[in-house]
């Protein structure tokens, strides 16, 4: 079987690798700062060398390359391959033919996918969704994201926009999300959310760990250190956990009453904080679900790390590929 390249585009970096679509094994991975600013076609432009890069490292014959899918932080139209938005990303990416520039550049036929549906794929095919047919994914990073396999099946809706799981409302009189909505899951679990807590604390004067950390410097406030001061017992910081968890476990209340998947996999950098994240969201969940089993449905942390939306993408373009 022919190997596919998935390949991740962040706000920060661009990865890409060489995937193994029946093992899930990632080769040649390699990683390159995305650097927005320069505009939309220059980052097209390196995304198109990296890969070409990863192919050559490989040693790979380009024949024995099948496609290359790309995982897209944005609204997409993914039967075209086109990018219509991206909200976090810097530049000009309103309908940008994204598919058809990296496929001239690289010569091989290209696929796009939301960034947090590639990971959704990827941990359900390889990772802690495996074994079970329905599953909810929560992707915690700069926002929050999210995705859906029903029966077996990616689930994704119209235009592949099924699964936006962190824009949820859960308080109708909530702060506006970037979205445009108010009350979302991203406004109070994001890892800026999480980090704007531990700023508000330090600049209301709180005895805090958090402040100590950072030698009171509030731009270098970020989750990590957060979760640092929580593990070392500061109670504050252990509070603004509760509370992030609280908000993502009546997000997770909701998809388990609307979808009883059988497992909730939390991936991304947050979830790095293990039970101070994972114990108010479990507790939560045991408070407000009662017309399903809750109790029958497992809520882990991913387990591919930073490889499971580059699998995703890759697996993404091996099923959608045009059978000859």
């Amino acid at each position: 079987m022919k190997k596919y390249i998935g390949c991740d585009l962040g706000g920060t970096n661009v990865r890409a690798a060489v995937v193994d679509v029946e093992t899930g094994a990632v080769e040649h991975a390699t990683m390159i700062p995305t650097l927005a600013r320069e505009g939309h076609m220059a980052v097209i432009q390196r995304m198109s060398g990296l890969i070409l890069g990863v192919i050559e490292q490989s040693g790979l014959p380009e024949s024995e390359i099948g496609g290359i899918g790309i995982g897209v932080p944005g609204v997409l139209d993914i039967e075209h391959g086109v990018v219509l938005f991206l909200p976090n990303l810097v530049g000009h990416w309103t309908d940008v033919p994204l598919s058809t520039l990296v496929s001239e550049q690289t010569g091989l036929p290209v696929k796009l996918i939301n960034d947090a549906r590639s990971i959704t794929f990827g941990e359900w095919k390889f990772g802690a969704g495996q074994g079970v047919d329905t599953m909810a994914c929560f992707t915690l990073g700069t926002g929050v994201g999210g995705g859906l396999v029903i029966n077996g099946r990616l689930h994704l809706g119209i235009g592949g926009t099924a699964g936006e799981l962190g824009h949820q409302t859960i308080d109708f009189n909530g702060p506006q999300c970037g979205c445009g909505n108010h009350g979302c899951v991203e406004t109070y679990a994001s890892g800026p959310a999480i980090a704007a807590m531990g700023m508000k604390a330090v600049a209301q004067g709180q005895k805090t760990r958090i402040a100590e950390l950072v030698n009171y410097d509030m731009n270098k406030i970020t989750p990590k250190i957060i979760s640092q001061a929580a593990q070392e017992g500061d109670p504050i910081a252990v509070d603004i956990y509760e509370q992030a968890g609280y908000a993502l476990g009546v997000g997770i209340a909701n998809v388990m009453v609307m979808v009883t998947p059988h497992r909730v996999v939390l991936a991304g950098g947050v979830i790095a904080a293990g039970e101070l994240l994972l114990g108010p969201i479990r507790r939560t969940v045991q408070q407000r679900v009662f017309v399903m089993p809750e109790e029958q449905v497992e809520i882990v942390p991913a387990g591919l790390g930073i490889n499971s939306g580059i699998i995703g993408s890759a697996l993404w373009a091996y099923e959608q590929r045009v059978v000859v």
